[in-house]
């Protein structure tokens, strides 16, 4: 049987497939798939499509990946995947697990790479038509790589059949794809490469650079179509790359806000040099960590809310933290700078081996919570991963709370005073070295939260702190001490560049540039972007 007859008899029985079940003995079939002639295989592929067994499609995978079997000892047909202790099995004709066997039981269903296109091509015909929608939607996704003529007229009927908006557009982009590169006809080329023009993606692109390149006569009507449709994705593509980059940016940007929100709090008011921040963002994620995992031991069905309950609970915990360090340590240190700064860095060094005896030098686990987990497609083709977007909402809730208790409560009254002018504040009865405590106290709960946000997406370790700690400094200087706005402007600035200058200069080349930048700012604007009146400025 030629090949063509071969994806006739598929568009015609396809319907059979997805429209009964089955219960057909395919051990025959699949004997056939070891036979040893190449047309004997493809016969039995043939049969396989027809026959109409609901395990074919697995079958017909497993034949692809490698991961069909015969048992010697019986001729049996198995599926297998490879374990530690060998291969787990399970039986071809219905799927039921029999159990893991040693490799040397098994003889392995070998396919070349003639076979591989057909079977590919094979398997799209019969899951285009499928219930599934994320069957359909693979399924259309390697007809596109594929591109057999043989699939057009299965494409025109599943386009004509689907509902559903995402799966329509590729199958439609599967369809332009194999008639822009097979069809005889100039005018269907043209009319597939317009279509083909509305996709950005970079295989689209390929797709289109190499029709553009295999064309003889330069000034030809699909040359010229190819030019026109190659132009749209690249601007759409530029478009695209930067609005990622921007994300990329913003989400930088809300990290750093989150690592620096708590530093500028207690800098601007203390001016203390705090070494041990990027300590306080490790323990708020190992909080994190140790409330995930009570959750997995005690309440699993809630466990996609231990991150909403870590949240207060490292606040508290780090903020705790935070009051310690600053009254046995800090408040003794006043005035003397450099030996604050030796002090915090030696209460880092502390808090990072305790936490490697405690938990251990490797990263510990902290899982994504489902509605957190995946991404989200918006418009041409821009995927923004759920993780990131929920910590840039998070930052910005965050900014708000902190915001609204240094402006609008007596406690925040209090902070304000201290940080403008310490003696009349000092006079008017506020007693100023709990509001130091306090305002230590409260600088480490942010660091907690940001560590919560941290653990989201990054590996969570002893070190983890000393990834953010000079950048958090970056963010505060440049922004301007003390500046709850000059910090959200620093970090997202600065985040932003980060994010542009990293494809042209590699990413470590992109922080060194930035460091630079803000250097030669500060030269200009000791104070930064929005310096403050009072206390700091004067001393």
């Amino acid at each position: 049987m030629t090949r063509s007859r071969f994806f006739v008899l598929v568009n015609c029985l396809v319907w059979l497939v997805v429209s009964r079940p089955a219960l057909a003995d395919v051990t025959t079939d699949i004997a056939g798939l070891a036979a040893g002639s190449t047309k004997d295989k493809i016969d039995a592929v043939e049969r396989l499509v027809s026959g109409g067994n609901s395990n074919a499609i697995p079958v017909l995978k497993a034949y692809l990946n490698g991961n069909l079997f015969l048992v010697k000892s019986d001729g049996a047909a198995v599926i297998g995947l490879p374990v530690a202790s060998g291969v787990r099995i399970s039986d071809a004709r219905d799927g039921r697990e029999i159990g893991i066997v040693k490799k040397s039981t098994l003889k392995k269903i070998r396919i070349n790479n003639r076979l591989r296109k057909i079977v590919r091509s094979a398997l799209g015909g019969m899951t285009l038509l499928s219930k599934n929608r994320d069957q359909r939607l693979t399924a259309a996704h390697d007809v596109f790589k594929s591109r057999d003529a043989g699939m057009i007229e299965l494409l025109k009927t599943a386009i004509s059949r689907e509902t559903d908006d995402t799966v329509r557009a590729a199958f439609k982009r599967s369809l332009a794809a194999i008639q822009a590169t097979s069809d005889n006809d100039p005018a269907v080329r043209v009319a597939a490469l317009s279509i083909l023009a509305e996709f950005t993606d970079q295989d689209v692109r390929a797709l289109v650079s190499s029709i553009l390149a295999s064309e003889d006569s330069a000034g030809s009507e699909v040359s010229r179509a190819a030019g026109k449709a190659l132009e749209q994705i690249e601007s759409r593509l530029q478009a695209r790359n930067i609005a990622a980059s921007i994300f990329q940016g913003v989400s930088l940007g809300s990290v750093l806000l989150l690592a620096a929100m708590g530093l500028a709090v207690t800098f601007g008011v203390m001016g203390v040099i705090n070494m041990a921040h990027g300590e306080m963002v490790m323990l708020g994620a190992y909080s994190t960590f140790i409330v995930q995992d009570l959750f997995r031991t005690y309440l699993a069905a809630y466990a996609d809310w231990s991150v909403l309950v870590a949240v207060p609970v490292s606040f508290v915990v780090v903020g705790l933290i935070g009051v310690i360090i600053e009254r046995c340590v800090i408040r003794f240190l006043y005035g003397r700078p450099l030996e604050t700064l030796l002090a915090t860095w030696g209460l880092s060094l502390i808090i990072q081996q305790l936490v490697r005896s405690i938990f251990g030098p490797t990263n510990q686990e902290v899982a994504n919570p489902s509605w957190m987990s995946g991404a989200t497609e918006v418009v041409g083709g821009l995927s923004l991963t759920n993780n990131r977007m929920w910590i840039i909402v998070f930052a910005m809730i965050v900014f708000v709370l902190v915001t609204v208790l240094m402006k609008k409560t007596a406690f925040g009254l209090r902070i304000r005073a201290v940080m403008q002018n310490r003696a009349m504040a000092s006079s008017m009865g506020i007693r100023t070295g709990w509001v130091d405590a306090l305002t230590f106290g409260l600088g480490s709960g942010i660091a907690g939260i940001a560590g919560v946000a941290l653990s989201q997406i990054d590996n969570v370790s002893p070190n983890l702190g000393q990834a953010y700690i000079i950048d958090s400094f970056m963010v505060v200087v440049f922004g301007g001490v003390g500046n709850l706005w000059g910090t959200v402007v620093g970090a997202l600035s600065l985040g932003i560049v980060n994010k542009f200058l990293e494809p042209v200069s590699g990413a470590v080349l992109a922080k060194i540039l930035v460091l630079i930048a803000v250097i030669l700012f500060i030269q200009k604007r000791p104070r930064g972007l929005f310096a403050l009146k009072g206390r700091a400025v004067e001393g």
